[in-house]
Order: C-alpha cells, then structure tokens, then sequence
C-alpha cells in the first residue's frame, strides 16, 4: 500500500505517472471512493466515473455502464481503469454487461489502457446470482486482449459487522461452520492502486484480512468493541446450496492470497472514534 505521507517512488523520473488520469468506475462507492482517496494521496489525478456528477474536487465524468453512454468520453486518454462498479440487485446489467461494454469502448478508444478488476474471492463456488455474475464478469476481463489484472477480495469488514445485527430476540444467528477473513477495504483500495500503477498480472490476485473469525468470534468482538453484552449466537445448519458452498469455507482465501489491513476489532474501534 502506498504511503499516504510522501509521494510515491515510482512518481520521479517516469514519464506521465502522477499526471495522466486513471479512471474508476463506481467512484462514489464505498471501495470507488477510498481508490480515489488513494489516488489523490499518490499525486495521481483521479476520474470518476459516474451517471449523477456532483461537480467536487476530483474530476467526475458522465457515463453509464448500463446503457454505454459517456464511455468513450470516459476513457480517453487514462493509464488505467480501477473497475469496481457493481450492483448486487442488478448484476447482469453492470457487473457482466456493463463489464463488456466497457472493455469493447476501451477496444476501441483506449486499448492500452490497464484494467484493473475487482472480483471476490470464492465466487467460483457460489451458487448466488450475484456470484454467478461475478464470475461471468471475469471471464469477460480475462478473454479480453488488452492489458488487464484481476483482483478479488474477501469481505469487507463493513460487511461482516452488519451480519452481527441478524437476531431473534436477545439470540444471534450463525451459519455453522462459517468463517470470514474480513478486510479492511482501505488495504484494498490501496493495493489497487498499487496494481493499476504496474505490470498487468496475469493470474488473479486475491486480497484478504489478516486473521480468519467464526461468525461468533466476530459477534463477541463486536459487543467488546461496542461496550454491549456478549450475545447467545445460536448455531443454524446450512440448508440450500449457496449456504452449505458458505459452511466449506468458499469465501476464505487460498494459500497465496496477500493479506494485510487493520484486523477486525481495530477497525471497529477506529470506525467508534471516528
């Protein structure tokens, strides 16, 4: 992860770096806008990619990955594309085809720019929709010819942390055998940037949390954290495909994976601070 203090190394002495734009897509997001934070901090001009400007400090141009519109506008002229757009209501719409369209405009207008992928890790073995298209998505980044690194991610501790309110009563409910390497979405923002700022990768990265929590260790670190009384989490079997791909641990990472970012509960008690 870059330095937020100083400027990065690779900035001196390599022509263009630091002044040509990369664009993200789903800027206005949770990970979109941390990779713009990032940017910023690394003297890397950002372009956001969204359908509603909002006219702010970081340049923001019109376009929509539903229908295709702006994206050649959009394109033109960035080193890189950090593409983390995603809707999980309307997947095929934005994560497959709006993944297509984008890497048909780059084609087009901009084939040497480098695309950056988010994915998730284990998506393969979920039988989701949602997983499903993210999948499909891949499969679009990976037949395309021009530059391109795929990154998938564990899940965000944002995410995890509001898996803790699912109760009945005073009980909790968790999934047997399920497991999390949440991460901090920060760390990944981070490495995103760091990849979009290099040689294409290409075999897929994962990224992932420092530690590995059952569903209950992560509801008692969150009382701890919020001062609450350490709940009952009642363990429910796995029932249905996706839930059993879930209980074997599909959404952990492999061996390889990189992992780093604040563990769970630091996160949590910064997010308290703040």
């Amino acid at each position: 992860m870059t330095d937020p203090t100083e400027p990065p190394a690779w900035v001196e002495g390599v022509p263009g770096i630091g002044r040509t734009p990369v664009l993200v897509t789903g800027g206005t997001g949770t990970l979109g806008g941390f990779v713009v934070a990032e940017l910023e901090r690394s003297q890397v001009p950002a372009r956001v990619l969204t359908r509603t400007p909002l006219q702010p400090r970081t340049e923001q141009v019109y376009g929509d990955l539903r229908t295709g519109e702006g994206l050649p506008d959009a394109v033109e002229g960035v080193q890189a594309v950090v593409h983390c757009a995603t809707h999980p209501t309307r997947p095929q719409e934005v994560d497959v085809d709006g993944t297509r369209r984008l890497l048909s405009v780059l084609s087009q207008v901009n084939p040497e720019a480098h695309v950056v992928h988010v994915s998730i890790v284990g998506a393969i073995a979920g039988p989701l929709p949602y997983y499903r298209a993210k999948v499909a998505a891949e499969t679009a980044v990976t037949a395309w010819e021009g530059p391109r690194t795929i990154v998938r991610a564990t899940q965000f501790h944002q995410l995890v942390e509001r898996l803790t309110r699912v109760s009945v009563g005073p009980f909790g409910l968790g999934l047997h055998g399920l497991r999390f390497a949440p991460v901090d979405p920060v760390y990944v923002a981070g490495r995103l940037v760091d990849h979009a700022l290099s040689e294409p990768r290409r075999e897929p990265l994962e990224l992932a949390g420092p530690e590995v929590l059952s569903a209950r260790e992560i509801a008692v670190l969150t009382a701890r954290v919020k001062g609450r009384p350490t709940p009952h989490v009642v363990t429910v079997p796995a029932v249905g495909a996706a839930l059993r791909a879930l209980s074997r641990g599909s959404n952990l990472p492999g061996p390889d994976a990189e992992r780093g970012g604040l563990p769970y509960a630091e996160w949590l008690a910064a997010q308290m601070d703040s």
